[in-house]
């Protein structure tokens, strides 16, 4: 059990995805480093995961899945998760295109 205490968040929401979907790729990307944190955060993340279990999927059922599955984390250190979710078909349909996650309006960020 010490290990885990120190595991990163980073590779234990790796080790989960990979563990629930057995993707044909997984990407998770740490992107605390452009938002307003202290070095060495974890709280940001952008997820790319390519799945045969998402087939006859929509994107929202997708997403609550990973939602579940990460309940944990993110009730416990993840402020935001970016979420590209693909079948190997659609995976494949991409290419080569970038993604890009949103820039974080931070708190109090929206119009006041």
């Amino acid at each position: 059990m010490g290990a885990n205490a120190a595991q990163s968040m980073q590779s234990l929401v790796i080790q989960k995805l990979q563990a629930a979907f057995e993707p044909t790729h997984l990407e998770v990307i740490n992107e605390s480093h452009q938002h307003n944190v202290l070095p060495g955060s974890e709280s940001h993340f952008k997820v790319i995961l390519v799945s045969d279990k998402f087939e006859n999927k929509r994107m929202l059922a997708r997403h609550r899945e990973i939602y579940a599955i990460l309940a944990d984390e993110l009730s416990g250190g993840i402020h935001a998760l970016a979420l590209h979710t693909y079948t190997q078909q659609e995976w494949n349909e991409l290419a080569d295109t970038a993604l890009k996650s949103p820039a974080c309006r931070g708190v109090g960020g929206v119009n006041r």
